[in-house]
């Protein structure tokens, strides 16, 4: 019995490869790297023109030739006739990996308690194997910037890679600390304070947060200095942002606070996104004037005031790039990231034009993040991180054929496909 055992385990494990390879060989079930030549496709570069009928070798996890007629030599081959090869798209803010389901605290782990908690890290609480995550990369979205939020200062956003099973391998290479900048708006059109009570509680917000980087300033001097001081994390992440570590991400939306953050942000001399900005078309010029980039969104969304016209959010991201601001699109959602190419679709119909709409969920974005050298293009000696796809990726009628992230081949495949082909091909009932 025991040798009957031993013989039917051996067959195992030299049948082992053979599966796999098989699974591999149809739908294969896990990212995979190699060496691969995608061929025959229009390769949308976006920083150096389109190019026809192109191929894109990938080896070792980066773009090592583009152009026409590249010899294949051990890669695998994929015909991508007719069809078309982009950068792949990043979202410039959401909760991807933080959340799992809204309704349930258990799987949220995108907020802390109080209000100043500069030192958690997004990268750390990302669920590499949030069933969120294969359903937003088969969209052509490859990477994206976790943010957390809550108070003033709610914690580190991780730009991460959309593949990985740890922290360390979706880490995409950018961190910043988020700011929620102090409001002197209405909080909704429910908000019944008095003019002077709205006033007054906005002085009060904005003395507390230079009270707080006061603080923060005193205890990166002190520590410039050598002095001996009592680990504070707080004061040691913000400290990473007086001195230049890190860039800080400063959400702010109401035009009037926007004015007063640019400001803010010039006086303290730190290096800064302005992320929201919501009525950033309304001073448009004045954010341009400043250099600061800016990070949008989302696009679906309504005015933020009754007296606007409708399409006051589709046209913001046109508007603050036709007066010369980097605009970088987000979706700031969870589960729907996967909806980031719709939101850039509606800001290239409301003004953007296409193009600029592309920069901005592609070599804009890479380039706000300090990535602009691995990512954000169609380039030799960048990460192969693109996708394939039948045409406009802002289209709904488009679909994803292939998805590579830094080099490794990913699966089309999800939670929502495989429900979708289950229940396709259902039978009208168990046959007896």
């Amino acid at each position: 019995m025991k040798k009957f055992k031993s013989i039917i385990y051996l067959m195992a494990l030299l049948l082992f490869p053979m599966i796999a390879q098989a699974q591999f060989d149809g739908e294969f079930i896990k990212p995979r790297n190699g060496k691969f030549l995608l061929q025959n496709a229009t390769i949308v570069t976006v920083t150096k023109g389109t190019i026809q009928n192109g191929s894109v070798l990938i080896a070792n996890g980066k773009i090592e030739a583009v152009g026409q007629n590249i010899p294949a030599g051990d890669a695998e081959v994929i015909d991508c006739t007719g069809q078309f090869i982009y950068p792949g798209m990043f979202d410039g803010g959401s909760r991807l990996g933080l959340v799992e389901v809204n309704s349930l605290p258990e799987t949220q782990d995108f907020a802390e308690i109080g209000q100043v908690t500069p030192n958690m890290r997004a990268l750390v609480a990302v669920n590499p194997n949030s069933v969120a995550i294969p359903v937003t990369r088969v969209s052509g979205v490859t990477t994206t910037l976790a943010t957390p939020s809550g108070g003033l200062f709610p914690g580190t956003a991780a730009l991460i890679n959309l593949n990985g099973y740890t922290a360390d391998q979706m880490a995409a290479g950018f961190e910043g600390v988020i700011l929620n900048f102090p409001t002197s708006a209405r909080r909704s059109t429910w908000d019944r304070r008095s003019e002077e009570d709205v006033k007054r509680d906005a002085d009060r917000a904005q003395k507390n947060l230079n009270d707080i980087w006061e603080r923060a300033t005193k205890y990166h001097e002190m520590k410039t200095a050598k002095a001996e001081l009592q680990f504070y994390p707080e004061m040691e992440q913000l400290a990473k942002v007086i001195a230049g570590e890190l860039p800080l991400l400063v959400e702010v939306n109401a035009a009037g606070d926007i004015e007063v953050a640019i400001k803010w942000i010039k006086e303290k001399g730190v290096k800064a996104i302005l992320t929201g900005v919501a009525e950033g078309w309304r001073v448009a010029d004045k954010i341009a004037e400043s250099g600061l980039p800016v990070i949008t969104g989302p696009m679906l969304s309504i005015p933020t005031r009754q007296s606007d016209r409708f399409d006051a959010a589709y046209t913001n991201p046109g508007k603050m790039a036709k007066a010369g601001v980097k605009v970088v699109i987000r979706s700031n959602d969870a589960e729907n990231t996967r909806n980031l190419p719709f939101n850039a679709g509606f800001a290239a119909a409301y003004g953007m034009g296409k193009e600029e709409a592309l920069k901005a969920v592609t070599i804009n974005a890479a380039e706000v993040f300090g990535v602009a050298d691995r990512m954000g293009s169609i380039e030799a000696g960048k990460d192969a991180t693109l996708f394939v796809s039948s045409g406009d990726p802002f289209e709904t009628k488009t679909q994803i054929a292939h998805v590579f992230i830094d080099g490794y081949r990913v699966p089309m495949s999800n939670r929502h496909i495989k429900l979708y082909q289950e229940f396709l091909q259902r039978s009208p009932g168990l046959e007896k």
